[in-house]
């Protein structure tokens, strides 16, 4: 019997997302130019930027490229943005040995069949709720939140509640 996903988080240093499924709700809102819009949760950015602030690594990894998803990250903090990526397990090799990032100590949430490979090679593979049966089954934590419903903020601030991190975020006063 493996360690629990409780115990596999003090271990987690750097966390990896996909984008849609994940960041958004899986929808895609086109407009009569042809564009492609997506929503995201305000909560999940919040918690991401925390998580950076906080001395942590986030990365995206997506196989969707979009400049409106890559402003939103940038605003937020994140540096690591690889999108329109055709193979996950590559960009995540690469970019693990460009940080010196050991696999065992990364969180990787990903939703649907092609985050399944890359998910297996991290310490701690999560997903939101609604992912495709695949990924539950490879998961060592399903999200209680859907895909672009808090599903990012649930892992991360759980990770850093049991790390002791998250209360510097929280003064106990709504400023």
């Amino acid at each position: 019997m493996g360690r629990s996903y409780k115990e596999i988080m003090n271990d987690i240093t750097t966390f990896i997302f996909d984008v849609d499924g994940v960041l958004t709700d899986s929808s895609v809102h086109i407009s009569s130019t042809g564009e492609m819009l997506r929503t995201m949760n305000i909560r999940d950015g919040y918690a991401m930027k925390a998580a950076i602030e906080s001395g942590y690594t986030v990365c995206i990894i997506s196989g969707g490229s979009n400049d409106g998803v890559r402003i939103r990250l940038r605003n937020l903090g994140i540096t690591d943005i690889y999108l329109g990526t055709p193979d996950k397990v590559e960009t995540f090799k690469e970019f693990t040995e460009l940080y010196s990032i050991l696999p065992k100590n990364v969180l990787y949430m990903g939703d649907d069949i092609p985050d399944f490979h890359v998910m297996q090679l991290v310490g701690l593979p999560t997903c939101p709720q609604d992912s495709s049966p695949e990924i539950k089954e490879v998961s060592k934590y399903i999200s209680h939140k859907n895909g672009g419903c808090g599903a990012v903020r649930d892992v991360i601030e759980q990770v850093m509640k049991v790390q002791g991190k998250w209360h510097l975020h929280y003064n106990g006063k709504f400023d």
